[in-house]
């Protein structure tokens, strides 16, 4: 499709994601980046992990997606003792028959809010990682598709805080972004207090459906990004990799692994959904750029060196992204 004619095309088609945006403002006061990674995951189909401390909306932003979005959701409340068939189901015995059938269970479903992930031990992650990476799930014998579109958003608390398991790193990665949730302003706080001191519930429109999601995800899959656009997020995905080859010796000794080629694939489809949002059929190298430190955040294992001077990730990333330019 020519470019121009792209262009109107994703133009029109955004304005249903504009409603949606309206109608998380009803719910949500603040709390811009995270609205837009989430919505960018519906586009894409990439799962989002929002991290922050309890009491900032992260719950309540996947729940408020849920009824503006009329796709089936679900929420698992992941706790140390979480089974694996509590999240995908079990084989259940029928005396009258003497046979076994499936009972499905909750991540059966688009939207999957696995509330607190990091709380949950190891098997539970293992096959919660099968639903992410495969999209489907295996009960006794038989393997299930899950429908499209399927998206886990979850949220964490901090890893310092009682009671938490670090997520392993292959699970880490299947994440498209890491969202890092911070307090509110002083105004957005006064806000939150008068809306909510009302005591009135808050109302919000369902404005997008299925189909119209799956059209939406046809157009950002069109959407064109210049070769010199996809050799600049390759260079910095390599970046991570080999510093020194970028002139940034003085990562080498933080960053000890790199990012794999998941990030290379999910910037990419991010910068595309972000261009859709912004009614563009076109990606520049600032939609690039502000999804960059989402993608890669998570995807980073710094050194112990690193995390002795209080060093993250996203200082890392910001680096790189200063020195690594678009050619």
């Amino acid at each position: 499709m020519d470019v121009s004619v792209l262009n109107a095309a994703v133009e029109k088609e955004a304005q249903a994601f504009r409603g949606v945006q309206e109608e998380f403002q009803k719910v949500i006061v603040g709390q811009t980046n995270m609205i837009e990674a989430v919505m960018i995951g519906l586009l894409t189909g990439g799962h989002i992990l929002i991290e922050g401390l309890p009491g900032l909306a992260k719950s309540l932003t996947i729940s408020t997606l849920a009824r503006i979005v009329d796709l089936s959701f679900n929420r698992i409340q992941f706790t140390p003792d979480l089974l694996p068939s509590d999240l995908i189901g079990t084989m259940i015995f029928n005396p009258k028959t003497g046979e076994f059938s499936p009972k499905k269970g909750p991540v059966f479903c688009h939207i999957v809010l696995a509330d607190e992930i990091n709380r949950a031990p190891a098997k539970v992650q293992s096959a919660l990682l099968e639903c992410m990476a495969e999209k489907q799930v295996s009960i006794g014998d038989t393997t299930y598709r899950l429908e499209e579109p399927f998206l886990v958003m979850a949220t964490q608390n901090p890893i310092e805080q009682e009671g938490t398991y670090p997520l392993p790193e292959a699970q880490m990665d299947r994440f498209l972004f890491k969202i890092i949730v911070g307090y509110p302003t002083k105004d957005e706080e006064l806000g939150i207090l008068q809306r909510m001191s009302s005591g009135h519930s808050i109302e919000v429109q369902k404005v997008l459906d299925r189909e119209q999601l799956l059209r939406s995800k046809e157009y950002v899959n069109q959407i064109y990004i210049d070769d010199k656009l996809t050799k600049y997020i390759v260079e910095v995905v390599l970046a991570t990799r080999d510093p020194k080859s970028y002139g940034l010796g003085s990562l080498s000794n933080l960053i000890q692994v790199g990012s794999s080629p998941r990030a290379t694939i999910g910037m990419a489809r991010a910068a595309k959904a972000k261009a859709f949002l912004s009614g563009r059929g076109y990606v520049t190298a600032e939609d690039v750029k502000s999804v960059a430190t989402s993608v890669l955040r998570h995807r980073l294992i710094l050194s112990f060196e690193a995390e002795a001077e209080g060093i993250v990730s996203d200082e890392v990333i910001a680096t790189l992204l200063s020195k690594v330019e678009v050619s």
